[in-house]
């Protein structure tokens, strides 16, 4: 049996010091892996089913026989890897803000790190996903799909200014880095907004809020969170 707890790593940054740490759940038998920020959860290996919806949602979407794909915010690297599986993938760019994150994976101390970051149509880059959707205009190159899990919610946010992202200027920036029928997801740890799927159906042609429900092993009961799915049109 593994040691209860282990801090793995912990560094501070801009936003707080950021923790990666493992423990033991002995109702379940299994080791679980978490990202905190201060004393705030960002991110758990025991809840993964989002991340993966995020991916599967958004690239089932999209109809192309090639993909290339933009992930917004690392984490324990789930979307990315669900992404890297769809047969279709040709590149996957993840771009996340927290330099540590990425060496967590690079240094191979989460699950999924060392397959990520050895796996050549993956590109791991430290950035700040918001301020890179907006830049290079017409001269960024254009992908299938960009899929977003870095707030708690568009409501969430873990930083004030990602607030402007989720407004129909904020999108169409992001709509503007799409293939036309490309697919814009995002992950929220919220019920469906009325007010946010305003703003994504003011942007995108054809869009959708999934509930994705799963068991929740701490509760015995169920858990959810959004997926929500827009599809570009041709730019007008």
């Amino acid at each position: 049996m593994s040691a209860m707890f282990e801090e793995i790593d912990y560094v501070e940054t801009p936003l707080g010091a950021i923790s990666l740490r493992r423990r033991r759940v002995l109702a379940l038998g299994r080791d679980v892996h978490e990202v905190m920020l201060g004393d705030e959860h960002l991110m758990s290996s025991l809840f993964t089913e989002g991340e993966i919806a995020l991916t599967t949602l958004g690239l089932a979407a999209v109809d192309a026989p090639a993909l290339d794909v933009v992930v917004g915010g690392l984490g324990l690297g789930y979307t990315a890897r669900a992404a890297l599986d769809d047969p279709r993938t040709r590149s996957v760019v993840v771009i996340e803000a927290m330099a540590p994150v990425i060496d967590w994976h690079r240094r191979g101390l989460v699950p999924l790190g060392a397959g990520l970051a050895a796996d050549p149509r993956c590109e791991l880059v430290c950035g700040d996903f918001f301020a890179m959707m907006g830049e290079g205009g017409a001269a960024a190159p254009l992908v299938h799909a960009v899929l977003l899990d870095i707030d708690h919610s568009p409501r969430a946010v873990l930083n004030a200014g990602n607030a402007a992202f989720y407004t129909v200027a904020g999108l169409k920036g992001v709509a503007a880095r799409l293939v036309v029928g490309g697919v814009f997801a995002l992950w929220s740890d919220e019920a469906p907004e009325p007010g946010f799927e305003a703003v994504m159906a003011a942007v995108f042609d054809h869009c959708e809020a999934h509930v994705v429900e799963f068991d929740n092993p701490l509760t015995g009961g169920r858990s959810s969170c959004t997926i929500y799915v827009g599809r570009a049109g041709a730019p007008t």
